[in-house]
């Protein structure tokens, strides 16, 4: 059973950098089994793909935020990271990890996530 935990700080000031860590424990994040997602849901909004890293370390990022957004693994800690710059308030919403099954493929489909993490808030305000 893999379990999924996301880290990071809960308040960022506009136009600062967003660093989010997503733990991975009872698997290792080296295996094929799965690729390692991160997604948003801001409030009154449906999920958000942000992107996905693969266990070769291979990136794909939702077009829409590839210029802010960056995705890197560390397979001695087993665990991926988000990075996302230039935040504004409207970035503000809950952020989870997740891994995918099957195929990889960008903006998958909630259902094709084998496990979540429980989600961290992120509020960007001054």
């Amino acid at each position: 059973q893999v379990q999924l935990q996301e880290s990071g700080p809960g308040l960022v000031k506009p136009l600062q950098t967003l660093s989010l860590t997503c733990a991975v424990r009872g698997g290792s994040i080296t295996t094929t089994d799965y690729w390692w997602n991160w997604i948003r849901q801001s409030p009154g909004k449906g999920l958000e793909w942000l992107g996905q890293i693969t266990n070769r370390g291979y990136t794909a990022y939702n077009p829409a935020l590839k210029s802010r957004t960056s995705i890197s693994k560390d397979t001695s800690k087993n665990q991926f990271t988000l990075q996302m710059n230039s935040l504004k308030p409207n970035d503000t919403g809950v952020y989870y990890c997740g891994a995918g099954s099957g195929m990889a493929i960008m903006n998958p489909p909630p259902g094709r996530y084998r496990y979540w993490g429980q989600g961290t808030q992120v509020i960007v305000s001054s």
